[in-house]
């Protein structure tokens, strides 16, 4: 029987450490988004200076080594001129190796690299050759006949700086070819440090998180608490407010609407108890009258064959009304009973086929009731209210359906591996109509307004159910699949001494709170 709650409050756990998961992740994603992002443009924005003022510098440096060494060379330069330029030009702070190409004689095209083993010819993209040794015309926005062209490119996986120009008026060609390992080295390193960074902010971010979602659903677990227990009847229950924000707000909402829950809740009880005690004190004043007339209806009844045959009738009416007054004395005195927690059970050890066939003797229903029960079903109940409520049952099929009234006796197992009680009452009449089966147990209520005036007080059925929810068990109405009569179905514990001592425990821990108040 616990593991209902247990269940529940698992459930609850998951559900609050779900919306504190969402929180956290939207938190992380969006610190991610914006870190990742941040990164990206640093990154970028590094990477771009850092290439553009090497490659600038050494492209820079380039040209002007060009212009002051290559273009000294003699028209018809030897290979070792260009050899010897080429380590001059690559001797330099920039730290790139070139290559310069020039003619012995027309057509003879020489070649010499400051370090052959580092930079040839092969390693010069073709569409870069291509760029340099084109011709330009001049113009006005073109002043000169070649340009300074440079790409990158990698070796490897190494990127290089490859760049090339050409001496005007005949001179040599160069190009110069430049690692770029150490910047790559420092942007790998940028990169390296950024996405650290980038943890370290999802990390904060996370605990961030973590904090704004204690703050934020704390003040939801003790609304959501808080409305558990007043949802339990707690009807007393506040929250502290603190603050002006919105769960502030929601805060004061909560405790307005549960002031006025318990202000309409008392005054409900208060005119529940009212009227509660009026019917009993009513009903009590009218049992003293009562009792004399029914005496004189008795003394009445007895001389009714000698009376005048005019009277005869109105005695008739009058003993009749005064056996239901009498009923309806008793039944309301058991319904205030039951509304002020007095009922309680008187238990016994019974056959419940004797109880049965006791309960349609007493009343005369022999000749109208079949019973279908098998002698040795012990139940431990109150043997009165199993009376009232085999009563009622019967008398309204047989009232309402007609004899033969079929009443059958079982037992069925439960979950728990206990025995319960099963007692079916089936009529044969026209059964009861949809729009009454959901009321047939409220109390005064009858299927025909047009008959308010019945013999019966309309609270026998609402009695039968008190009586089997006291034993812990309950009542069904259905009409019969067949579409011949209705189905009334009680159902019982077989033992209900456990029914008992909760209701005992309840009632003393109810007069304790009622003493500490």
């Amino acid at each position: 029987m616990s593991a209902g709650p247990a269940k529940k409050g698992i459930l609850a756990g998951l559900r609050f450490t779900s919306l504190r998961l969402r929180l956290v992740v939207v938190f992380a994603l969006v610190a991610l988004t914006a870190a990742v992002s941040a990164s990206a443009i640093a990154y970028w924005l590094n990477r771009e200076a850092v290439l553009t003022r090497t490659q600038n510098s050494a492209l820079n440096d380039f040209r002007q080594e060009m212009q002051n060494r290559a273009a000294t060379l003699p028209a018809r330069p030897s290979e070792d001129d260009l050899r010897r330029t080429a380590e001059q030009m690559a001797g330099g702070s920039a730290g790139y190796s070139v290559l310069l190409l020039g003619e012995r004689d027309a057509g003879k095209p020489i070649i010499a690299a400051s370090n052959p083993d580092v930079f040839t010819l092969a390693d010069v993209p073709k569409a870069l050759q291509d760029a340099v040794e084109t011709k330009r015309e001049l113009s006005a926005a073109n002043a000169y006949e070649y340009h300074l062209f440079w790409l990158r490119t990698e070796r490897g996986r190494t990127p290089y700086l490859v760049g090339g120009t050409r001496i005007i008026n005949g001179g040599p060609t160069g190009y110069m070819f430049k690692s770029l390992e150490p910047e790559q080295k420092d942007l790998n390193s940028l990169a390296w440090s950024l996405g650290i960074a980038t943890g370290l902010a999802l990390l904060g971010s996370a605990l961030l998180a973590q904090a704004a979602a204690t703050t934020v659903l704390r003040p939801v677990h003790r609304l959501g608490e808080a409305a558990r227990r007043l949802g339990e009847g707690e009807l007393d229950t506040r929250l502290r407010v603190s603050g002006t924000d919105e769960l502030a707000e929601l805060s004061r909402t909560f405790n307005s609407a549960a002031e006025s829950l318990q202000k309409k809740v008392a005054d409900m009880s208060a005119r529940e108890e009212s009227s509660r005690r009026f019917v009993a004190d009513m009903s009590h004043e009218l049992r003293t009258p009562l009792t004399a007339l029914t005496a004189v209806t008795e003394v009445l009844e007895d001389e009714q064959d000698s009376l005048d045959p005019m009277i005869a009738p109105a005695v008739s009416l009058v003993v009749s009304e005064v056996r239901r007054l009498g009923d309806l004395v008793e039944n309301l005195m058991e319904v205030t009973r039951f509304d002020a927690g007095t009922a309680r059970l008187v238990l016994d050890d019974v056959d419940v086929a004797d109880q049965v066939t006791a309960c349609i003797d007493a009343r005369a229903w022999l000749d109208a009731v079949d019973l279908d029960a098998e002698r040795g079903i012990v139940a431990r109940l109150d043997p009165r209210r199993l009376d009232v409520i085999l009563a009622n049952l019967i008398g309204n099929a047989l009232k309402h359906g007609g004899s033969p009234v079929r009443v059958s006796v079982r037992t069925e197992s439960v979950e728990d591996g206990e025995e319960e009680l099963v007692i079916e009452v089936r009529d044969h009449g026209p059964g009861i109509p949809e729009d009454v089966l959901p009321r047939v147990f409220d109390r005064f209520y009858k299927a025909s307004a047009s008959r308010p005036r019945s013999e019966g007080s309309g609270l026998g059925l609402s009695i039968a159910m008190e009586n089997a929810l006291i034993h812990g068990g309950s009542i069904t109405a259905a009409n019969s699949p067949d579409g011949d009569g209705a189905v009334f179905v009680l159902r019982l514990p077989q033992d209900a001494s456990r029914i008992e001592r909760g209701l005992q425990t309840r009632s003393s821990q109810g007069e304790e709170e009622g003493d500490a108040r």
